[in-house]
């Protein structure tokens, strides 16, 4: 199939009012998400146990009545929007809106083409967690990730692999945190703000990008310690603020802005440019 003919069926399916529901859909999925892992910050806060990153979140709603359905409807609606980024990446931004008149990917930087299928590729990872919890093989993201990093530490450029990775993560954090104070992520909404959705925005993009950006400075610091543990993603992130002084006020503040994201993404979902 060529070029063209890959970008008319991509065309053709982003018109699709279907496929543009469940990818908000997706955005909704997240919310619930980030909205359970700030539940469980709070837990850690106050003295609970649990894992704070959404390998936790999924383990949660896979304990609920009703749990693997959720967890396949879930599922769907992170791949169905990991799908859409794909898209944008072939056909240009917000497909659903340009019409004829839409930019094509060539006319595109690449950078911002491979930011979308970085996204797809953080979005199908979440949907495929998801089916795992629904069928009752899902396992802790930061055990998987602590054995990865532990397997790589035995080796010089796999400890050199982290640091990049660790940079990487800084580097989406740094990201999140401009987008956030600079109200850059108004630009993803058809509505022009309002009291709450811009504070739901600044607080949520500002708080995780520090804990991204925190993450990314652990697995840094873990990987010339050769020290697995402090490489296990958002969850480490998260328990090592807890140890620093006035950790439950820095929990709670966390847990407040990752709450702040997850009501941001409920506005996504419908408000959303796509």
């Amino acid at each position: 199939m060529g070029d063209s003919s890959v970008h008319g069926a991509v065309d053709r399916a982003t018109d699709s009012k279907t496929f543009e529901s469940a990818a908000r859909a997706g955005f909704a999925v997240s919310g619930v998400l980030h909205l359970l892992v700030a539940f469980i910050v709070l837990r850690i806060a106050f003295g609970s146990g649990g894992n704070a990153d959404q390998s936790g979140a999924l383990a949660t709603i896979a304990q609920q009545p009703g749990g693997p359905l959720m967890l396949w409807c879930a599922a769907l609606g992170m791949a169905a929007l990991a799908l859409w980024h794909v898209a944008e990446a072939i056909v240009g931004k917000h497909p659903s809106e340009q019409g004829s008149s839409r930019q094509k990917s060539d006319d595109r930087p690449a950078w911002k083409r491979g930011k979308d299928i970085g996204v797809a590729t953080v979005y199908f990872g979440i949907a495929l967690s998801a089916a795992r919890f629904a069928i009752g093989s899902g396992k802790s993201s930061g055990q998987q990730n602590s054995g990865i990093s532990g397997m790589l530490m035995q080796h010089g450029w796999g400890k050199f692999l982290l640091v990049l990775v660790g940079l990487g993560v800084a580097a989406v954090g740094g990201y999140h945190v401009y987008k956030g104070a600079s109200k850059k992520f108004m630009k993803d909404l058809r509505v022009s703000g309002g009291t709450f959705i811009t504070a739901v925005g600044v607080t949520g993009y500002i708080a995780k990008g520090l804990v991204f950006a925190g993450a990314g400075l652990l697995v840094i610091v873990a990987s010339i310690k050769a020290d697995p543990s402090k490489a296990a993603g958002l969850d480490a992130a998260v328990k090592t603020l807890g140890e620093a002084p006035f950790g439950k006020v820095l929990l709670i503040l966390a847990a407040l802005g990752i709450a702040a994201f997850g009501a941001y993404s409920f506005v996504r979902s419908r408000y959303g440019r796509m």
